[in-house]
C-alpha cells in the first residue's frame, strides 16, 4: 500500500544528561507549599501552567494517550469504504462491474 503512505523522518529525542525531574518536581511543590503559606507573592496566570491537564484528568483520554495507539489513516479508511461499495453493488446488482 505504497499509494497512501507517506514516509516521515525518525522523531529527535534528546535526553538531558544533567536534568532531574525528581528535583525539578520537588522545588515546585515546595514553592506551591510557601505561596500557600504566604511567604512568596501570588504567581500570575500562565496558559502554560494548564497544558494537559485535561488529558490527565480523564481515564479514557489517560489510557489512549499511554497506549500509544494510532486512529486509522486515511488511505486505509477510503480502501475499506471502496470494498464496502463495491460488495453492495455487487449483492445489489449480481455483478461487480
Amino acid at each position: 500500500m505504497g499509494l497512501f503512505r507517506v514516509n516521515r523522518p525518525r522523531g529527535f529525542q534528546h535526553n538531558y544528561i544533567y536534568y532531574d525531574p525528581r528535583k525539578e518536581k520537588l522545588a515546585k511543590i515546595e514553592e506551591n507549599a510557601k505561596r500557600e503559606l504566604g511567604m512568596l507573592p501570588e504567581k500570575e496566570f500562565n496558559p502554560e501552567d494548564i497544558r494537559g491537564k485535561f488529558v490527565g484528568a480523564t481515564k479514557h483520554l489517560k489510557r489512549r494517550k499511554e497506549s500509544g495507539k494510532k486512529p486509522i489513516s486515511s488511505g486505509i479508511l477510503i480502501m475499506i469504504i471502496i470494498a464496502l461499495l463495491l460488495v453492495a453493488k455487487y449483492l445489489y446488482t449480481g455483478h461487480l462491474f
